[in-house]
C-alpha cells in the first residue's frame, strides 16, 4: 500500500487550538493503555464501556448507558444552539492472541485489540476533552457514541433498530476514523465513491447421514460435502463477478465431526461475502446457495442445506462534499504531506446502518483512515518491497506516539469545522431542523 499525498488546496487558515494539551494527551495515553491491556469481545464490552463512559462523565458530558440492551453508550454535551455532530468509536476487540511483546500487551488470553478500536476510543475521548476545554469558541451539540459489537457487524444495526435517533435526535453529521497500516501521523480520505465494501455473513448447515468410518457406503458424509463446497466456493469470485467489481469470498470456519472413526451427520460453514454493490452481493449469495445445494444433492444428502444471513453491512461511502471540506481542514492543521488519498478497501464496517436511514434519507458521513505504522517500519518495508503488520494480525502494534495525537487532532478539527461559531452555524453541514429539548 503506497498512498499518494494530496496537494494542499489552500494556504493554512487560522483556527481554534485543536492539538491536545500535554495533560489531555497523557490522559488519553493512559486510557489507551488500560483498554489495550484488558480487551473485551463483541457484545461483552461492559468494563470497556464503563471506563470510557466514566471518563466522559468526568469531562462534563451526560452519558446514556446500556443502549439497545448492549454495552453501547451515548455521551452528550449541549453547548447552545447549533448543529449536532456525532463522533463514533467502537468498543470491541478480536479473538486474537497478541504476539507484539509490548509491555502493555493484552492480559486476556485469546483476546486482543488487533483492529485499533482502543486507539479510536482514546482519540474520541481526547477530542471530547479538547472540545470541552474550548467550548467557549463553538456552539452546538457534541455526541460521542461508544458502539458495541462492530466486529460482528451487529452493533450499529441494533442501535438503529432500537431507535437511537428517536431517543436522542438525528445528528447533522457523523464522524469516524479507522486505524490502518499507513504511516503514523497521517490521515487518508477517500477520493470519491465507496471507501469500504458491503458485506454479508452466511452460516450454512450441510446435512448428512452419520455412520461408522468402516462402512462409509452406508452414510452420507457431510464433511466431504463441505470440503468439496469450500473448494468450489472459492472459485465464485473469479467466475461470478468481474475483476473490476472487487468481490471477495472467504470461508472462515468449517466444523464437522468429533472422532476419526465416526462419520458425522452435519457440517457447518461460515462464509463471508464482500463487494462494492448490493447487486454483486446478491449474485454471490445466490451462487453460494447453488453450490451448497448441488454438493448436497451430489452426495445424496437426506435434507437440503440451510443457509442463513447472520450479519450484513452496507457499502460505506463517505459524503463527497463533507470529505472534500475536511480534507482541506486536515491539510490546514496537520500539513498537506500528512493528508493522503485512501484506496477503496474490501474491509467492511457497520456504521452505515446509522447514516443510511430506513426512510431513505442519509446523514452526511465523514470517515477517514488513521495511519498507525511506525515511520521506520514503513520506510524499511517500502524499501524491501514487503508488507507491514496490519489490522487483525497478532503482531499489529500502532505507533501510539504519532497516531494518538493525530487521531485526536483529526477528530477535533473535523468536529470544530462543523460546529457553530457563536449563534450562526458554519461549515459544510447545516443545522438540523429538529428540536433537541
Amino acid at each position: 500500500m503506497r498512498p499518494v499525498a494530496a496537494p494542499d488546496p489552500q494556504p493554512p487558515r487560522a483556527a481554534p487550538p485543536a492539538t491536545p494539551t500535554r495533560a489531555e494527551l497523557k490522559s488519553a495515553v493512559e486510557l489507551y493503555l488500560a483498554l489495550h491491556r484488558a480487551p473485551e469481545l463483541s457484545g461483552a464490552e461492559h468494563a470497556t464501556a464503563t471506563l470510557l463512559a466514566d471518563h466522559l462523565t468526568a469531562l462534563g458530558l451526560t452519558v446514556h448507558r446500556d443502549l439497545a440492551g448492549t454495552p453501547s453508550f451515548l455521551a452528550e454535551l449541549r453547548n447552545g444552539p447549533g448543529p449536532t455532530v456525532l463522533l463514533r468509536t467502537e468498543l470491541d476487540a478480536l479473538p486474537v492472541t497478541e504476539t507484539t511483546g509490548l509491555p502493555y500487551a493484552s492480559t486476556v488470553p485469546g483476546a486482543m485489540h488487533a483492529c485499533g478500536h482502543d486507539l479510536h476510543a482514546a482519540a474520541a475521548t481526547g477530542a471530547a476533552a479538547r472540545l470541552t476545554a474550548t467550548r467557549a469558541e463553538w456552539r452546538g451539540r457534541l455526541l460521542v457514541l461508544g458502539q458495541s459489537a462492530e466486529e460482528t457487524l451487529t452493533g450499529a444495526r441494533a442501535l438503529a433498530d432500537d431507535g437511537l435517533y428517536d431517543r436522542f435526535g438525528r445528528p447533522d453529521a457523523v464522524l469516524a476514523q479507522h486505524a490502518a497500516p499507513l504511516p503514523a501521523g497521517t490521515v487518508a480520505h477517500a477520493a470519491g465513491g465507496p471507501l469500504m465494501a458491503g458485506s454479508r455473513t452466511l452460516d450454512a448447515v450441510l446435512h448428512g447421514r452419520g455412520g461408522h468410518a468402516a462402512t462409509p457406503h452406508l452414510a452420507a458424509d457431510p464433511l466431504l460435502m463441505a470440503a468439496s463446497a469450500v473448494v468450489r466456493l472459492h472459485t465464485l469470485t473469479a467466475r461470478e463477478a468481474a475483476p473490476a467489481e472487487g468481490a471477495v469470498l472467504t470461508v472462515g470456519t468449517l466444523h464437522a465431526g468429533s472422532r476419526a472413526n465416526v462419520i458425522p451427520d452435519r457440517a457447518t460453514l461460515s462464509v463471508g461475502l464482500r463487494a462494492f454493490s448490493d447487486a454483486v452481493l446478491d449474485r454471490l449469495h445466490e451462487a453460494v446457495r447453488r453450490v451448497l445445494r448441488a454438493e448436497s444433492e451430489a452426495a445424496g444428502a437426506p435434507r437440503p442445506p440451510e443457509l442463513t444471513v447472520t450479519a450484513r453491512s452496507p457499502v460505506l461511502t463517505p459524503d463527497a462534499a463533507l470529505t472534500a471540506a475536511l480534507r482541506t481542514v486536515h491539510a490546514d492543521h496537520l500539513g498537506a504531506g500528512r493528508v493522503l488519498h485512501a484506496v477503496p478497501s474490501p474491509a467492511t464496517e457497520d456504521l452505515t446502518h446509522l447514516t443510511r436511514l430506513a426512510d431513505g434519507s442519509r446523514i452526511p458521513l465523514a470517515y477517514w483512515l488513521l495511519g498507525t505504522t511506525p515511520a521506520a517500519t514503513w520506510r524499511a518495508a517500502t524499501a524491501e518491497g514487503r508488507t507491514v503488520p496490519a489490522n487483525h494480525a497478532p503482531d499489529y502494534a500502532p505507533d501510539l506516539r504519532q497516531a494518538l495525537p493525530t487521531g485526536i487532532t483529526a477528530l477535533t478539527t473535523a468536529a470544530r469545522h462543523l460546529l457553530a461559531d457563536g449563534p450562526h452555524p458554519v461549515g459544510a453541514v447545516p443545522p438540523s431542523p429538529e428540536a433537541h429539548p
